[in-house]
């Protein structure tokens, strides 16, 4: 059984890459749970483990004694002497344990606590290995494939690809070899769950850092990535070197390096920008290709108008509303688009509201005489006046009050 075991252990040692100390450890438990099963816990016992050799040594501290009340913890003088000749009563003896002794079932329950042991050493290792290199991308085999999810194995180790985490419409075959890159790494009770993805925005940072190599070393830096797997990307780059245009790095020699990126995700469409800290400037490069007329910007609601000609409007929008929801993404301001048309219709609007009282003619001039004295000059200031305080002027009530709105409003 000291053979199996250490041929066991000595195989995790070479191919787990286990740290002895903790294996010798596991095994010094394990021979000690037997012996206390065996003889109770009051005997004082030592193991040593000797990885490097093989061995395994088991000895048992006795007490020298007249006469043994306790054959676990005692032995008489005329035993120890057998070995020893010198010894008294009174000295310390150590009896070498011969594991034969323990009995068939003990040994079977010694062996399935190790077989145990070291499945829980393995389960560990591939925890910390892995949780260590989430971000990375990793080529698996497709094992098995169930409708919520697919199963992969790389190097002996199974990885799941949640419908989640896959590209959309992609299709996958049993045998084939796919990249991913590791999103995440959890224990759960049957063990390590690795989880790897296809959709994540992480899988097309590393892509490009990969086929890229100024954005591997630093020299171009991605400063946001926006994603809908399988339909398009957007994504904005920064040089941090003026004489290397961060485009262009991107896109590479004839295209030679997104074309790799784009076959690795069946064609998926990627628009790549130049990152601007100018929220006008980032946003109406994020609505590419469409080109807009104007940008008008609310910075603390962080929301964003786009005016735009006929002609750019579904370009801004996209697909299904693809590219306006990847734009928003990608610059953190909710983007709405606007005709031009619309747009000057608006500020035609804007300006009749403006209008002074004086110069409307759908009120009477003693209606705009009472609204002046009480202090409107404006349009959009009687507009924007509830009822309750228009009634307050001499000479209007509710009813008129009501006409004068409707009418100024109709202006």
């Amino acid at each position: 059984m000291k053979n199996e075991i250490v041929e066991a252990f000595s195989f995790l040692v070479k191919e787990k890459n286990i740290d002895k100390e903790i294996l010798s450890k596991i095994l010094e438990e394990i021979f000690l749970g037997m012996l206390k099963k065996k003889y109770g816990p009051n005997g004082n016992y030592s193991i040593f483990v000797n990885m490097e050799k093989g061995e395994i040594e088991i000895y048992q501290s006795k007490m020298i004694v007249e006469n043994v009340e306790d054959d676990v913890t005692e032995i008489s003088l005329e035993d120890a002497q057998k070995t020893e000749p010198d010894l008294e009563i009174g000295d310390e003896y150590l009896e070498i344990v011969n594991p034969s002794t323990f009995g068939r079932r003990l040994i079977i329950s010694a062996k399935q606590n190790l077989n145990q042991r070291i499945k829980e050493i393995e389960k560990e290792l591939i925890f910390q290995e892995y949780i260590n290199r989430v971000g990375e991308i990793i080529s698996c085999e497709i094992r098995q494939i169930n409708r919520d999810e697919i199963f992969l194995m790389v190097d002996k180790v199974e990885v799941v690809l949640p419908k989640i985490e896959q590209i959309k419409d992609e299709r996958y075959r049993r045998g084939e070899t796919l990249r991913a890159v590791i999103k995440e790494v959890r224990q759960s009770a049957r063990g390590p769950e690795i989880i790897v993805s296809r959709s994540d925005p992480m899988f097309i940072t590393r892509l490009f850092e990969i086929e890229v190599p100024e954005i591997y070393e630093g020299i171009i830096e991605i400063k946001a990535i926006a994603r809908e797997a399988g339909e398009r990307t957007k994504i904005a780059v920064y040089s941090h070197d003026k004489r290397i245009d961060a485009v262009g790095a991107c896109v590479g020699m004839k295209g030679m390096r997104i074309q790799s990126i784009v076959k690795e995700l069946n064609n998926e469409k990627i628009d790549i920008i130049n990152w601007s800290s100018e929220p006008e400037i980032f946003i109406t490069r994020a609505l590419s290709p469409a080109k807009p007329a104007r940008i008008m910007i609310d910075g603390e609601e962080k929301k964003v108008t786009a005016v735009l000609d006929d002609e750019q409007i579904s370009l801004a929008i996209g697909k299904g509303g693809v590219n306006r929801r990847l734009a928003s993404k990608l610059t953190t301001f909710d983007i709405q688009t606007m005709r031009d048309e619309d747009y000057r219709k608006l500020m035609e609007s804007e300006k009749d509201l403006d209008k002074p009282l004086q110069d409307v003619d759908v009120i009477t001039d003693k209606q705009k005489q009472t609204l002046i004295e009480g202090g409107f000059e404006t349009v959009r200031e009687v507009l924007e006046t509830e009822i309750d305080e228009l009634i307050k002027l001499p000479g209007i009530g509710v009813k008129k009050a009501e006409k004068i709105l409707a009418a100024l409003d109709s202006h």
